[in-house]
């Protein structure tokens, strides 16, 4: 009789079938031998791999109904990876059982030796836990290690994403958003259980919703990436407060007294998004000095000028957005559909309907809504404009968004307020704080 028993199972083959019929474990077990007989040479051979302890007693579990038989074939086997995959895929061509039509499906093949594993760490997590409790001075090394290994345990999947985050994200009212699951695993480590990793650069529901309901500080790391993903967060989400870890140093590696002196130097995001509009001028600054005479001479106007961090930011965000392309003449004055006074209660209503929303209306001659952009594309959507006669935005009204008003001749820009101006313009500025 051949050999029913293998000393070690390495992998289980798990395969669900389905007779169309009443039929006996027996007959299944012979028709899997019996078709698969041949098929793939003498190494593979389930019989001579059965004599020789290669694969183990096919095991069927079946259950009769409606007059039909379904169950499930678990085959173990000491093979490899490739070999039992192959195995696997033969008892597939298995689809006749007796009389009667069949058709068999592996499910899945599981590594036996992960269980083990896990069963070990399991096992091993208990035994240190249990000598915490008898902790005496020789054993502080080791319980150091478990203790790690114990925040680490308590690390969750978040949200429908699955955002590898602290224990008490969900009840805490305010949460620290950092950029990976490393950061998380640190953060657990020195007690901060309120942590959660943002997944990548394209930010997901989860975030979004996080940022919207709760206090959320921005935990980055001390290079450009973290600088970038702050942009993406402000673009989606809401974020209180922002800080950055050490320049060249990421969050996963910061000591406890490091991250404890960080996040105690935390401020809020529009200043933090003024810092890096400042930032970046200045590089702009050093690049196009040479060959950019005008916005050298403003830049250098307003440099000791102060400015609010909104106002920074939505000039950012206008910088960035500006298509390079030559500069149009002045267009001759024209003669406006209405005067100012008539159309300063008009472009209020308007500028009234767009309060709290962050974003800008482009209007016709007849003041009449052609297209509605976030506050950083109204560059953009000006220059792209053919019939744009006027403005209305959330926001401040900068200097360079009046100069490109009257460039292409623009006769209104409504706005919150405005923002330093160097040169007058023949563009009309009606401000909802006047």
């Amino acid at each position: 009789m051949g050999k029913t028993y293998i000393d070690t199972v390495k992998y289980q083959i798990k395969a669900n079938f389905d007779v169309d019929g009443i039929v006996e474990k027996p007959d299944i077990v012979g028709a899997i031998f019996g078709q698969t007989e041949g098929l793939l040479g003498d190494e593979l051979e389930l019989r001579e791999l059965q004599k020789n302890g290669r694969i183990g007693r096919i095991e069927i579990d079946s259950q009769v109904r409606n007059g039909k038989t379904a169950g499930l074939i678990l085959i173990p086997s000491s093979l490899d990876m490739v070999e039992t995959s192959i195995l696997g895929a033969s008892v597939e061509v298995v689809d006749r059982v007796g009389p009667y039509e069949a058709k068999i499906n592996v499910e899945k093949i599981e590594d036996s030796r992960n269980m083990k594993r896990k069963q070990v760490m399991d096992r091993a997590k208990n035994l240190l836990k249990t000598l915490i409790s008898n902790e005496i001075p020789e054993t502080r090394e080791l319980t150091d290690l478990l203790r790690d290994q114990v925040k680490t345990a308590e690390l969750i999947e978040y949200g429908e994403e699955k955002l590898p985050a602290g224990p008490e994200v969900e009840s805490s009212e305010s949460i620290i958003f950092v950029e990976g699951r490393a950061d998380v695993l640190n953060l657990l480590k020195n007690n901060i259980l309120n942590a959660i990793a943002i997944g990548g650069a394209n930010v997901g529901k989860t975030i979004t919703r996080l940022g919207k309901e709760k206090e959320v500080t921005a935990f980055l790391d001390g290079d450009r990436g973290g600088d970038l993903i702050v942009k993406e967060l402000a673009a989606v989400t809401d974020v209180d407060y922002v800080v950055k870890a050490p320049d060249g140093k990421e969050v996963e590696e910061l000591t406890r007294k490091e991250i404890i002196q960080t996040l105690r130097k935390k401020i809020p995001l529009q200043e933090f998004m003024g810092l890096m509009s400042e930032k970046s001028e200045r590089k702009r600054f050093h690049d196009f000095r040479d060959n950019r005479d005008r916005d050298f001479r403003d830049r250098n106007e307003r440099r000791y000028e102060p400015r609010r961090p909104e106002e920074r930011r939505q000039e950012y965000f206008e910088r960035r957005t500006e298509p390079v392309q030559p500069q149009p003449a002045a267009p001759s004055p024209a003669e406006p559909v209405v005067d100012n006074s008539s159309a300063k209660p008009e472009i209020l209503a308007k500028l009234k309907s767009l309060e709290g929303s962050l974003k800008a209306r482009i209007l016709d001659e007849k003041l009449e809504s052609i297209k509605e952009v976030p506050i950083r594309e109204v560059m953009q959507a000006i220059s792209e404009s053919q019939s744009a006669k006027a403005v209305i935005l959330d926001g401040i009204v900068t200097q360079r968004l009046v100069d490109l008003a009257e460039q292409k001749g623009l006769k209104y820009i409504g706005g919150v307020r405005s923002g330093t101006m160097t040169r007058k313009s023949s563009v009309s500025i009606i401000l909802s704080t006047e």
